[in-house]
């Protein structure tokens, strides 16, 4: 199996250090996927076990100057490797408005993503940082159990509104209760409500509007006043709405009743689904 890649672009270069801080934020450990076309960031715990799903892609095209890869055989012509999230995000920092960056796939006594970041100098010599992040290659066996999660058909999806008053709303919820539900409907309107003993606080979102389709396939037999509602641990929202460091180009909230919520965001040219299971 072999791996190299080559950034160039400085705006390039700054997107994919960001999306690399906002999958640290998102996840410990993750798998990352390479195949011709696309990367993708995974972290598959099993949302029947109470853990959230992640699922981030993004198209090397539009990020790499240079990237080739050899797969496991031509057949499964993908590289799934296991890695701590941190380590690529601290390695990237010091990339910020460097001249290129390579990654290559390289066995350094143990496998490695070899991050090497070209700076700028005063001369006209340039300086290399190198970082060797420790790796797992994951066996083509477990692959199965590494694949996009399917999303049921939801009850209601709705856009979200902007994510960093989202994330200061559950931040207050916090310090009361330590799970909250989110319940929608198809008029536009979202809320966050916790209850304990003592009180019971609710935020509401109206005219936050629904997706055409959405509306159109669920709206023959369903009130769209009805709200549909999922209870979950208010951390794993935290943690998600803590991740996103831009407001994204599109957000949606994909309601499963009592089963899931489903977040689809998407960052110019890059996806992020995150599965959040319900409480049982």
């Amino acid at each position: 199996m072999k791996f190299r890649a080559k950034i160039v672009d400085g705006a390039c270069l700054n997107h994919f250090t960001r999306i690399s801080n906002m999958i640290a934020k998102l996840a410990k450990t993750c798998t990352l996927r390479i195949s011709p076309d696309k990367l993708n960031f995974i972290l598959c715990d099993k949302l029947a076990n109470g853990g959230v799903s992640m699922w981030c892609e993004l198209e090397q095209e539009n990020f790499f100057s240079e990237f080739q890869m050899e797969g496991f055989s031509a057949e499964n012509n993908e590289i799934y490797l296991e890695l701590t999230s941190e380590n690529l995000s601290r390695a990237l920092k010091t990339a910020q408005n460097a001249r290129a960056l390579k990654i290559k796939l390289t066995n350094k006594h143990f496998p490695c993503l070899t991050v090497s970041v070209e700076l700028f100098s005063m001369s006209n010599s340039s300086r290399i940082a190198t970082h060797d992040i420790p790796i797992k290659v994951i066996p083509r066996k477990l692959w199965k159990d590494l694949q996009e999660p399917v999303v049921p058909d939801p009850d209601v999806s709705i856009y979200l509104p902007v994510l960093k008053t989202m994330k200061s709303v559950v931040e207050k919820m916090k310090n009361i209760s330590s799970h909250l539900v989110i319940e929608a409907n198809l008029d536009g309107e979202l809320n966050l409500k916790i209850e304990t003993e003592l009180v019971c606080v609710t935020t509401h979102f109206k005219d936050l509007g629904n997706p055409p389709l959405a509306s159109e396939s669920t709206s023959q037999d369903r009130n769209p006043e009805h709200m549909a509602e999922v209870h979950i641990d208010i951390r794993k929202l935290l943690q998600f709405l803590a991740g996103q460091q831009v407001n994204p180009t599109k957000a949606l909230c994909n309601i499963v009743t009592n089963k899931m919520v489903h977040f689809d965001l998407l960052h110019e040219d890059v996806s992020l689904q995150y599965f959040i299971p319900a409480l049982s």
